[in-house]
């Protein structure tokens, strides 16, 4: 077995003088460091006091299941010879909070609508988003249900 290790730093941007004094004295602004690739602007999701123009932990979280999807899905058509020459996902998420704040996703959905060349390759080119789900590190990483109705168009 092989292991990979990832290494990314948090700053804390959102101290506005004062601290955490008071529960509504702080921003949860926030930076996002990893070595040798763009800081990316965070915060917390604006029904938790966040600033909504700012990426948040379940927006990130929910690209992170649909990005490594994608990813496997490529791999696999390439490797099937099914010329993908586009791919998008409107992909959603649900996250259920409980009456003592705590909260846990329940499931996601990903949409992705795939542009293929080969016409004879559309129902191969559906059944490998399964396989992708099956592959996708994040995916295995989950404990809900991750749930695909996947679009194949041939171009024009």
């Amino acid at each position: 077995m092989t292991s990979h290790h990832y290494q990314s730093q948090i700053k804390w941007t959102g101290n506005s003088g004062s601290g955490t004094k008071s529960y509504t004295f702080y921003e949860r602004s926030y930076d996002i460091i990893v070595a040798n690739k763009p800081t990316l602007k965070g915060s917390a999701d604006s029904a938790f006091r966040g600033n909504a123009e700012l990426h948040n932990p379940e927006d990130l979280f929910l690209a992170s299941i649909s990005s490594c999807h994608m990813l496997w899905y490529l791999h696999l058509c390439s490797t099937h010879q099914i010329t993908v020459l586009a791919y998008k996902d409107k992909a959603t998420a649900t996250m259920k909070e409980t009456a003592e704040g705590k909260g846990h996703f329940t499931e996601a959905i990903l949409n992705p609508e795939v542009e293929i060349i080969e016409q004879d390759k559309i129902e191969l080119a559906q059944s490998l988003h399964e396989k992708a789900n099956e592959f996708c590190f994040i995916a295995n990483s989950c404990n809900f249900p991750i749930h695909h109705k996947p679009t194949t168009i041939i171009q024009n």
